[in-house]
């Protein structure tokens, strides 16, 4: 830059008139400002490069080698992709799908091999968590064999999930451990990427509602049976999502009946205090429903805890597949 001042002073001296050396500093004073915006915006873009993890550095366009875990590589610095901790947990558990880092969206079919000691009673919990580490998802994986073996036993388990925006998450599968002792406890988790789910815009579907009319549900003497007998199905018309079961599970236990359903005798105690669903998984027909009950509304007389069961088991069997119901924690809808 100096350089080419020198020569435009050199220049102007040797021209005569005012008019011709005015002319020549706007052209000097152009020059330097182009060029001292060059500098700014190249300074710009080597602060904007600087990076601190993997994807940064990748999304930046530095080399990346493709090894596993992958590695980039930047000013002197190499930064690896996280994968979890897939590769301390080989011996004991693996997945096939999904791998990480993967887009998944709901429905997801989790799929892979696990030790037998890794399961109790042919299963252990699934759950999945956004981005922000609350979980959104939970679930039970099943065994696709007999389990009672030290080798590695197939297991498959499907999550549902709901996001609002693509974002990242974390696949947490947990080993069972009915002792509780800590020094049992063990989970692989994978990183995952959410991906909002692609639904049609503006359509809706029917379901039914199963709720209960104790005036259907009388033997000859006029008593009250407490039996699916009472049970009455209820029309409801809810969007198309990837998550039907759950969506009418939540519409069901949500209890909200209209005045001419409630003159016809339909009767419901849902909503309960504290009760939401927090997962739904399907495996070789058994539907496992998972609940948050946090006052323990769900327990009571049989009578009364059958009436709530059996609303729930048959608003979940109107969908193909499903031919019978679990739910957790276990001692959900006991008497």
């Amino acid at each position: 830059m100096v350089f080419w001042y020198i020569e435009i002073i050199s220049l102007i001296k040797n021209m005569k008139g005012k008019f011709n050396i005015i002319i020549l500093s706007l052209v000097v004073i152009i020059i330097i400002i182009i060029i001292s915006f060059g500098l700014w915006r190249q300074f710009g873009k080597q602060q904007a490069k600087t990076v601190t993890n993997f994807e940064e550095c990748a999304n930046a366009g530095n080399p990346v080698v493709e090894s596993y875990p992958r590695q980039c590589r930047y000013n002197n610095q190499t930064f690896v992709e996280d994968i979890g901790n897939e590769l301390e947990k080989l011996d004991l558990i693996r997945i096939d799908f999904p791998r990480p880092n993967e887009a998944i969206s709901s429905p997801l079919i989790i799929k892979g091999v696990a030790r037998g000691n890794w399961f109790f009673e042919a299963s252990f919990p699934v759950f999945m968590t956004g981005w922000d580490g609350q979980i959104i998802a939970q679930g039970i994986a099943t065994a696709k064999s007999d389990w009672m073996t030290e080798d590695f036993v197939p297991f498959e388990s499907l999550l549902t999930f709901s996001v609002s925006k693509n974002q990242k998450g974390t696949l947490v599968l947990e080993k069972d451990n009915p002792s509780g002792l800590p020094e049992n406890a063990d989970e692989l988790k994978i990183p995952v990427r959410l991906s909002v789910a692609e639904t049609p815009a503006g359509q809706l579907r029917t379901v039914k509602l199963y709720y209960y009319n104790p005036n259907l549900d009388k033997d000859s003497s006029g008593n009250i049976m407490c039996s699916r007998q009472g049970l009455v199905a209820i029309e409801r018309e809810i969007p198309i999502t990837n998550t039907p079961i759950q969506d009418t599970i939540k519409l069901l236990i949500s209890g909200n009946l209209t005045n001419e359903e409630k003159v016809q005798g339909v009767t419901t105690e849902y909503p309960l205090q504290g009760l939401s669903l927090a997962a739904a998984s399907l495996n070789n027909g058994a539907l496992t429903l998972t609940f948050s009950d946090s006052y323990n509304k769900t327990g009571g007389g049989s009578c009364r805890v059958g009436i709530l069961w059996f609303q729930v088991e048959a608003t979940a069997k109107q969908f193909p597949g499903i031919s019978s119901v679990r739910f957790m924690p276990e001692e959900l809808f006991q008497p």
